[in-house]
């Protein structure tokens, strides 16, 4: 790889990493919000938000890096061509390849660590992420205990807390339990929190007192104590399993499902869907890089429609991007539809190579290139007319 390539490589490399920041950061910010209730409504701690947002990441990061890889494909072109340096390259003899290869090299290692999540990291963890979202919703305490009310459990089980702590502990925790008819137990603490441990799930109360009333003859009798344990464990479902989705699933799954599990044998057109989404989605990086160079890897000026070329490179992948997207949604009930979703994105790199190896260059129409220039025209008289005039010109 020579110094000039070297070069592009290091600026679209940095264009890419910088541009799939900002994205990944919008994205982060969305699933935070989204799962937003989990701290409100549920009384999960800020770590829980954070840890279920994060989950949802390399998912999320297949799905932007080839929009990623294409803008920083046409700001980098762009600037290059705005700095002059596209014309100073083909002046000193570089063929188009000197352009193209440090773009096909970036793309491929996208494609390749796109690959790579899509696969392997991706699938854990989104399985994370459902199991962590199913104990959410099982936690008894989360989900049916409201601050400030008094709830019933289940019939003689009463709960009531004051507020939650910001680390998801209950203060002001109150629980009148009356399903023994012989005993009856009250028990009051400043504060609780809620500990799982094998096959158990305690709720560990501190600095409180247990109040205990004979119903027979009302004697009463207090207990004051620094910590209690009150078992929760036949309150809470302990058959609550999570259901893995299709892009829950490993890739081994998909390749070989389980049609004696019920939701496999129910949504093997997912499976399928989900398998050819993970391989054929790393092909898009390079396919969205041969249709920027196309568009924009030569020296162009602005009456050459610089700007309408970066309107069609986004409109040109917008369009590869949703073929891929309806060929993936076919294959859910045709498997011969499965193989498009390669062939979309095969059939632009391969054609866009081919137009590239026979030095073939986009060009607007004849037309379309008057019209701009006549809009330009006419855009430089109206600055003439209007504009700001130096002294002692005539007006």
């Amino acid at each position: 790889m020579g110094l000039i390539e070297r070069y592009l490589l290091k600026r679209l490399t940095a264009a890419f990493l910088t541009t799939l920041v900002a994205l990944a950061g919008v994205v982060w910010t969305t699933q935070a919000l989204r799962q937003m209730s989990l701290v409100t409504a549920k009384g999960q701690t800020l770590l829980i938000l954070v840890e279920i947002s994060v989950l949802a990441l390399p998912y999320l990061s297949v799905v932007i890096a080839p929009f990623a890889l294409l803008v920083a494909a046409i700001f980098t072109l762009n600037a290059l061509n705005a700095d002059s340096e596209l014309v100073v390259i083909n002046a000193s003899g570089g063929s188009r390849m000197v352009v193209l290869r440090p773009l096909l090299i970036l793309a491929g290692l996208v494609g390749v660590a796109m690959l790579a999540i899509a696969t392997v990291a991706a699938p854990e963890a989104q399985k994370l992420l459902r199991t962590e979202i199913t104990k959410v919703n099982v936690d008894l305490i989360a989900t049916i205990v409201r601050p400030g009310r008094f709830t019933e459990i289940e019939p003689g089980l009463t709960f009531h807390i004051r507020s939650r702590g910001g680390d998801g502990s209950l203060v002001g925790l109150v629980i009148d339990d009356r399903r023994d008819k012989e005993i009856a137990y009250t028990y009051i603490a400043d504060r609780a929190v809620v500990l799982e441990t094998p096959g158990r799930t305690l709720l560990v109360m501190r600095d409180g007192v247990l109040q205990r009333i004979q119903t027979r003859d009302d004697s009463l009798s207090i207990v004051k104590f620094e910590a209690y344990a009150f078992d929760l464990s036949e309150l809470t479902p302990q058959n609550a399993k999570p259901v893995f989705r299709a892009n829950e699933r490993s890739t081994a799954e998909l390749l070989a499902p389980d049609l004696a599990d019920e939701y496999t044998a129910k949504n093997l057109g997912r499976f399928r869907y989900e398998l050819n989404d993970r391989l054929s989605q790393p092909l898009l990086p390079v396919a969205f890089a041969v249709i920027a160079f196309l568009f924009l890897g030569d020296a162009r000026t602005n009456r050459q429609g610089r700007g309408l070329a970066v309107a069609l490179t986004l409109v040109a992948a917008v369009l590869v991007r949703g073929l891929h997207f309806a060929a993936l949604s076919g294959s859910i009930g045709s498997a011969a539809a499965a193989g498009l979703t390669y062939v979309v994105p095969v059939a632009v790199i391969v054609a866009g190579l081919a137009m590239i190896r026979l030095d073939r260059q986009f060009a607007l129409p004849r037309t379309a290139e008057r019209l701009l220039e006549a809009l330009a025209d006419f855009g430089q008289s109206i600055v003439d007319r209007f504009g700001p005039r130096t002294r002692g010109e005539p007006g």
